[in-house]
């Protein structure tokens, strides 16, 4: 799977409504893409409602959202159009650009293994790059989560370091190591 800091796959990619994307229109934009199993499941559709209907919040922060499945176009088409889904859902059949994120990976189910689509999300940076990824993601609380990433993260390729939190003055966690000290 893609990693912060690598390149972004490039791709063309049939879409709803008859449209194309191009991953060359995005140069210079920072957007969202994910990867969902499949068009019109119980939790593909819980996570791609809630995407539409945080969209606005998307749109205000200048980040666009595509839905990536191996779907054909004319089941993403009947899946917008049955849940008013108001970004482009591309089709990816040969499965190029879901092996090129790694996203197409063997799962197991009863002991039965097969090939399929890992629940991922990945922020591409305006410069093409892997900014943040979210690997088998929960279909319910996923949009709030990347809208809270995007809303505080600053569009940038940096490798972020991690420091241990501080805790919040008043908290139990802060009263506890202040009585350590």
């Amino acid at each position: 799977m893609l990693q912060v800091g690598d390149v972004a796959p490039s791709f063309v990619l049939d879409s709803t409504g008859g449209n194309k994307v191009d991953s060359a229109t995005l140069q210079g934009l920072r957007h969202v893409i994910y990867f969902y199993p499949k068009d019109d499941t119980p939790g593909c559709t819980r996570q791609a409602c809630a995407l539409r209907d945080s969209l606005p919040a998307f749109e205000h922060l200048g980040v666009p959202v595509f839905g990536v499945s191996g779907d054909p176009v004319k089941a993403h088409d009947k899946f917008a159009s049955k849940h008013a889904l108001n970004f482009p859902l591309l089709s990816d059949p040969g499965h190029g650009l879901l092996e090129a994120y790694g996203v197409w990976v063997e799962k197991s189910m009863y002991g039965r293994k097969y090939f399929g689509i890992q629940r991922s999300t990945f922020v591409v940076d305006g410069g093409g790059k892997i900014e943040h990824v979210w690997e088998k993601v929960s279909p319910d609380s996923h949009a709030g989560q990347v809208l809270t990433y995007l809303a505080g993260a600053l569009p940038s390729t940096k490798k972020i370091t991690r420091t241990k939190p501080q805790a919040k003055p008043g908290t139990v966690v802060a009263r506890a190591a202040k009585a350590r000290r």
